[in-house]
Order: C-alpha cells, then sequence, then structure tokens
C-alpha cells in the first residue's frame, strides 16, 4: 500500500510540473513502462542508419582534404589553394555531423578536443612551425591543431591569397609551413578513420547489446553525451561565448569557430543543429525515413507537457533555433560587432529547448543526469 502511496504521489508531482507520462503498474505496483520501450532498435537505428554513416561521410571528406592537401604541397598555387580550402570547408561540415557522437571509440581518442578546440592558438602554432619539435599526439597541443588550425594556416596566416601562396611556396620557411600543413591534415584524416574502424568492427555490436536501462547502458550514455553537446559544445561554444553571455555580458568575437575564414560560422552552425534534431527524430543519415529514437520513445510513454506532446515541443523550438540562426549574418563575427542582440536571442531560443531535453525528456525517461554544464542551468 505505501508502494502505491509513493507512485501516486509521484504522478501527482510530474502532473504539477506539466509533465505526464501514461503508466502501468505490475503486481508489485513498480512503473516499467520506460523498459518496454524496445530500446535495442532504437540503438541499431543509431548505430546502422546515423553514426556509422555520418562517420563514413566524414572520412571521405577527410580523405578529399588529404588529397587536395597534398597536391597543393607538390604544387603550391591559387588554384590548388582553392580546392584545399574547399575540400576543408566540406570536411569541417561533415565534422558537424559527428561532433555530438563523443562516446565509445571517438571518446576513447580524445576526437572532439583534437579536431575542434577553438578558438586555435596561433601564436603556439607558429612557433611549432618555427621549431619543427612537436607531437600532435600531445594532448597539450589539442588547440595548435585540429579544423581551427587549418583555418589559421588556409585563411589567417598572411594578408591575402597571393602572399599565402608565397609564404608555403617561396618563404625561406616554406618547407615547414607545408610539413605543418600535412602533419594536421594528416592527424585529422588518420583520427577519423580509426574511430570510424572500431564503429565498424567491435564498437557497433558492444553498443547496441548495452541496451538496459543502467546508467552505463548505452541509451543513457548517448542521452547524456548528446544533451552535454547540445547545451556546452553547442549552445555554449558556438553562441554562448563568442556573444558574451559568460563573460559579464562583454561579446569575445574571436572566440566564434571559423574565425578567419569569417563566412562559415552559420552554416557549421546549422549543420550542427539539423544533425542535432535528425538523432532526435531518428531520420537516418541523408534519408528522409526515420525510425526509432528519442521523439519515439516519448510518443510511446504518452508524455505531455502545457496540453502538447513533448516530442511536438521539442522540435518545434528545433524549428524556432532553426529559424533564429537562418536570421544572422553569415560571419557570427560580423554579426557580434554589429548587432550581438541577434546572438543573444538565439541563445535564449537554444536554452528553451534546454529546458525541454534536460529536465522533461531525462526524467520522462528515467535518465540521470551526469554531466555539470558549469553554467548553473
Amino acid at each position: 500500500m505505501k508502494i502505491k502511496n509513493f507512485y501516486y504521489l509521484l504522478t501527482v508531482l510530474l502532473m504539477a510540473f506539466g509533465i505526464v507520462a501514461c503508466s502501468s503498474d505490475d503486481s508489485d505496483g513498480e512503473n516499467n513502462i520506460t523498459n518496454n520501450f524496445d530500446r535495442n532498435k532504437m540503438l541499431t537505428n543509431w548505430a546502422d542508419n546515423l553514426i556509422i554513416p555520418s562517420y563514413q561521410n566524414f572520412a571521405s571528406k577527410t580523405n578529399s582534404l588529404q588529397t587536395a592537401n597534398t597536391t597543393f604541397v607538390n604544387e603550391t598555387n591559387l588554384e590548388n589553394l582553392t580546392n584545399l580550402r574547399a575540400a576543408w570547408q566540406d570536411a569541417y561540415i561533415a565534422w558537424q555531423k559527428v561532433e555530438m557522437y563523443d562516446i565509445g571509440p571517438a571518446r576513447d581518442v580524445v576526437l572532439r578536443s583534437f579536431v575542434n578546440t577553438y578558438p586555435t592558438n596561433a601564436e603556439n602554432v607558429n612557433l611549432l612551425i618555427e621549431s619543427q619539435n612537436y607531437n600532435l599526439a600531445d594532448p597539450n597541443l589539442n588547440d595548435e591543431q585540429g579544423f581551427p588550425a587549418l583555418d589559421y594556416l588556409l585563411f589567417g596566416i598572411a594578408e591575402s591569397d597571393t602572399e599565402l601562396v608565397e609564404l608555403y611556396d617561396n618563404d625561406a620557411n616554406g618547407d615547414k609551413y607545408r610539413q605543418y600543413l600535412t602533419d594536421v591534415v594528416t592527424r585529422i584524416n588518420s583520427l577519423g578513420a580509426q574511430v570510424l574502424d572500431d564503429w565498424q568492427n567491435a564498437y557497433r555490436d558492444v553498443f547496441v547489446q548495452n541496451s538496459g536501462s543502467s546508467a552505463n547502458s548505452s541509451t543513457n550514455r548517448m542521452a547524456n553525451v548528446f544533451m552535454e553537446y547540445y547545451e556546452v559544445r553547442f549552445r555554449n561554444g558556438k553562441i554562448g561565448f563568442p556573444a558574451g553571455v559568460y563573460s559579464g555580458g562583454d561579446p569575445q568575437p574571436n572566440r566564434v569557430e571559423a574565425f578567419y575564414n569569417k563566412e562559415l560560422s552559420k552554416s557549421l552552425a546549422l549543420e550542427a543543429l539539423e544533425a542535432h534534431k535528425n538523432f532526435f527524430n531518428g531520420n537516418e543519415f541523408n534519408e528522409n525515413t526515420s525510425a526509432e529514437s528519442f521523439a519515439n520513445y516519448l510518443d510511446f510513454l504518452d508524455v505531455i507537457k502545457n496540453g502538447d506532446s513533448l516530442s511536438s515541443l521539442i522540435n518545434n523550438q528545433y524549428e524556432e533555433s532553426i529559424t533564429s540562426i537562418n536570421a544572422l549574418d553569415n560571419s557570427f563575427y560580423n554579426q557580434i560587432n554589429t548587432n550581438n542582440n541577434g546572438m543573444l536571442e538565439v541563445f535564449e531560443s537554444l536554452q528553451d529547448n534546454v529546458v525541454f531535453l534536460k529536465s522533461d525528456m531525462f526524467s520522462a525517461l528515467s535518465i540521470a543526469l551526469e554531466f555539470d554544464s558549469g553554467d548553473g542551468d
């Protein structure tokens, strides 16, 4: 009788917060409905239709990046620089579709830290080029490599394209510049290939088979990775820090992603947010079809908030945020310097979904939060 009273009280509390999930009591009075959802199918969809295809796409783009780099290094001219820059942009966009998957093989090799720590440390990059004494596997060199370092090496290292080509080609240190550029590209390519290989040959089955509901289950761990990326890496990293949300209202435009390119930051943000939304809905990579996902899970539980399904509220908020980002300048650097309020409005829109995802979804799915955003949310 006490157990039933406890769950009655719990239901009342959930209703008070506007969140209601259908439930069914077993003979012991315990609510096991979250365990009735087929997590194995959801994990299979994630692995086979989203994560692995995204890494395959990333590996293809980084292979093209390495090929373009080899061409540029062997024949350093403006045409090959343009082609190398295009390959860098394609690979950087592909990265946005895998960056959230900081689990298993990616976490083992610290992929995200090595590939996309920004802003890059341009001063140290110059020192390493000059000394030629470095090991990019050193975790202390995470902000001297990856896509942000390439952003500097391909767009920010000289005043003009002609001077940049001259620096790589005829400067007394041209060999050093070409070597460092090659080493950074090669490391991105090799790390991505290693993570893809691990997913395809071993980790995929480990991930899918760990379909329970414990704190260490794949669903619970992926939920935390998914949320940590949205709140810390996306909301804070791409928007909040550059806009000055965490620096007393003092904007820091030098902290935008793709700082030296100046025209790519919005595209990167849109790609990343679309990827996050697609994962929530279980949309297959580059396809219009979907399967088991967090959205299906919430609908299975019939989770309602303020009269609407929670999955609909989350998707509507994704769309609001995408619309807000689309209204920004292509260059977040320019946006911050001309009308930072637009960035702050995007931050607030993203924050609204933090409430739906982090508070409401985690509660409905009985998943414990295992990371700290560090900002009091």
